[in-house]
């Protein structure tokens, strides 16, 4: 049973590591040495704040000694709060998420993920019913089959912005969750590390999805989502997937030259079925699903999209847009990658080499500047 019907894809509601213009690799170096704001520091507001929310943990029946060590060394990290200010809702095109989600490269890496960990894949397939390149596709779009899990402290990242107060409700909720976590045993306070919003380790759980999901397949006595073993954190995604209703046998999507769910104008199109909307669960974003659905499929060993890609508002082509970048590159104009996406490092890329040439600094792409380059 397959549902037809339209809508816009919005990059903003997807967690993706890998949304800049270059290629997710595991020799860059982390966000907090990336990024000085990102290391935690006791400030006298974030500490009294602190000291008033251990009584509410305590009343939620979190031990005192349990608070006591996940607290010590934490502190606020004002980067936290920086990019949960500058969550820019803008919108990609299809094909760009496409580009950034399921590159060729992406592929070849999550088929030898794949390879490197089929048995137990598979086992985690028999058991909960989700195929495993379904599972290996979340994996990558989530941590980039592990190379990109994070390692800002939960408890600081949480803290932060519950002391902020932006969110405070929804991160108090994740910051009792993750002290949960730790009164549980699982993990300590310094290895419960993750993204600036709290979601950790392999396929990023916030702390209350790992309490409801997170599962010890491994069988060692913990639900260790953070090892560099990505057994128990592949297994916990298949077990949220079960629980929120997938369907073995059904389909997520099959590519459709007559069907309605068309992203772009002259763009690929898609009929759903109903696994679709259980992907949708992980993370409620259509470019989520479709994203996770396809490097599924590419690693399973299918083939790309078949139906082509029109020229971009600009005029170009992808196979351009990558040219353009790889000009770019080569003239001294870094774009951190060629993967076809005109992103924030390729338009600076860009105004760079326009100042350069006494042009006027757009940023914009177009077919005059590939001419010109």
């Amino acid at each position: 049973m397959f549902t037809r019907r339209s809508f816009t894809l919005m990059l903003a509601a997807a967690p993706l590591s890998a949304c800049a213009d270059a290629p997710a690799t595991s020799s860059r170096p982390s966000l907090r040495q990336a990024d000085p704001e990102l290391v935690p520091r006791a400030t006298a507001g974030w500490s009294a704040w602190v000291e008033g929310f251990k009584g509410r943990a305590r009343s939620a029946g979190i031990r005192a000694d349990v608070i006591e060590a996940a607290f010590r060394g934490q502190g606020f990290v004002p980067g936290v709060i920086a990019r949960d200010r500058n969550q820019t809702e803008f919108r990609r095109s299809f094909e760009d998420y496409i580009a950034i989600v399921a590159p060729e490269r992406k592929v070849q890496a999550g088929r030898a993920a794949f390879a490197r960990h089929r048995s137990t894949l598979q086992a985690i397939e028999s058991r909960y019913g989700v195929p495993a390149e379904i599972v290996a596709a979340i994996w990558g779009v989530e941590s980039n089959f592990g190379t990109r899990r994070g390692d800002i402290p939960t408890i600081s990242a949480t803290s932060t912005l519950a002391f902020d107060g932006r969110r405070g409700a929804f991160f108090e909720k994740q910051l009792v969750a993750a002290l949960r976590i730790l009164q549980s045993g699982d993990v300590t306070p310094a290895r419960m590390t993750g993204s600036w919003a709290g979601a950790m380790g392999h396929t990023q759980f916030i702390p209350t999805s790992y309490l409801q999901s997170a599962v010890d397949f491994t069988g060692d006595g913990r639900r260790d989502i953070w090892s560099d073993d990505p057994t128990d954190a592949l297994a916990s995604a298949a077990a949220y997937l079960r629980g929120a209703g997938w369907q073995a046998g059904a389909s997520w999507a099959v590519e459709d030259a007559n069907g309605n769910l068309t992203p772009d104008r002259g763009g690929p199109s898609f009929r759903t079925g109903p696994n679709f909307r259980v992907i949708k669960r992980y993370n409620n974003s259509d470019s989520y699903a479709l994203g996770v659905g396809h490097l599924a499929d590419r690693i399973a060993g299918g083939g790309p999209l078949r139906q082509a890609f029109g020229p971009d508002r600009y005029g170009l082509t992808i196979d351009q847009r990558q040219q353009l970048q790889r000009k770019l590159t080569a003239a001294g104009f870094d774009t951190d990658g060629d993967d076809g996406v005109i992103g924030p490092k390729s338009r600076a890329a860009i105004a760079a080499f326009q100042r350069s040439r006494g042009l006027a600094a757009t940023g914009d792409p177009s077919v005059a500047l590939l001419n010109m380059l």
